[in-house]
């Protein structure tokens, strides 16, 4: 039951080649995620908003704001490895970031402004892009090489399964 929980869609686990097709499903989710993450945030009072998704989980705020700080750096990620020769990015830890005051008590409109116009601008580079560009890459000190077409799957995912915490909780708790 917990894993339900905490992975409501699963894990992000890629068995098949990274096609076209696939890449516009992902960014499809991607141009999607802000407007359903606002969604699924709207209406929850400040209460709500602090109530943990599960025992010793974040709160939905703390899934908002997250998301935006894991979001903006994967935007800058994707512009070093199209500017530089598979660049060592620096990974930072999220759950120390999630307890930083902003990520625990900034109304969650600051976050979701921040989503949709850093997609707007993510959308228009990650479109430009042609197969090529795609097979580009960063390394990430613990996870290795890590391939820009892939990366777009990861981040599709990652927000679609944080949204989808959010609307589990509303579920199980009868917030609608």
């Amino acid at each position: 039951m917990l894993e339900d929980i905490r992975y409501p869609i699963g894990t992000f686990d890629l068995k098949t080649k990274v096609t076209k097709a696939l890449l516009e499903t992902w960014l499809t989710q991607l141009e999607r995620a802000p407007d359903e993450l606002r969604k699924a945030v709207n209406g929850l009072s400040e209460k709500k908003l602090d109530s943990p998704y599960r025992l010793g989980g974040w709160t939905p705020r703390q899934i908002v704001h997250p998301i935006g700080d894991s979001n903006l750096n994967s935007y800058i990620r994707f512009k070093l490895a199209l500017t530089e020769d598979a660049p060592m990015i620096k990974p930072y830890n999220e759950t120390e970031w999630s307890k930083l005051i902003d990520a625990r008590t900034l109304s969650v409109g600051c976050s979701l402004q921040l989503l949709e116009s850093l997609h707007q601008r993510w959308l228009v580079l990650l479109r430009s892009l042609d197969m090529q560009d795609l097979s580009r890459e960063f390394i990430h000190p613990e996870s290795g090489r890590v391939r820009l077409d892939v990366n777009i799957g990861a981040y599709a995912w990652h927000s679609r399964h944080h949204t989808a915490q959010i609307l589990g909780l509303r579920d199980r708790m009868r917030w609608r």
